[in-house]
């Protein structure tokens, strides 16, 4: 019995940290998903502000908060932190987000972009 219990441990265990791979993302295919944002963005630490602020070291910043970029009054009002679960939702729809941003950018469809994406962020952070 001590056996299976064991066995049945190590699956659920095993289980969990490949979930929690799988939601990680993929730096490296994320970068491919930072084309669509390199028009108006920039992620090297000390790049520069462009139409949009630079993205260095976003994950786990306050909303609002790159040095020298101005900011919509709504992006400041919104009293975001940039956690996973809020860069999902922002990448997903922006201005639905955060209505009146002035994000121009439509969206991303696929979670595993998102992901992706978020994972290549902190890579850069």
């Amino acid at each position: 019995m001590a056996k299976i219990a064991t066995m049945a441990l190590g699956l659920v265990i095993g289980l969990g940290l490949s979930l929690s791979a799988a939601q990680a993302g993929d730096a490296a295919a994320g970068k491919k998903v930072f084309k669509k944002c390199k028009a108006c963005h920039t992620i090297d630490a000390g790049g520069k502000n462009k139409i949009g602020p630079n993205l260095h070291g976003i994950v786990g910043k306050a909303a609002a908060s790159v040095e020298g970029y101005k900011y919509s009054k709504a992006m400041k009002a919104s009293g975001l932190t940039w956690t996973d679960e809020n860069l999902t939702e922002f990448f997903k729809k922006p201005k639905k987000f955060v209505p009146k941003t002035k994000m121009s950018f439509g969206g991303l469809k696929k979670d595993k972009q998102i992901e992706d994406l978020i994972a290549y962020l902190k890579e850069n952070s």
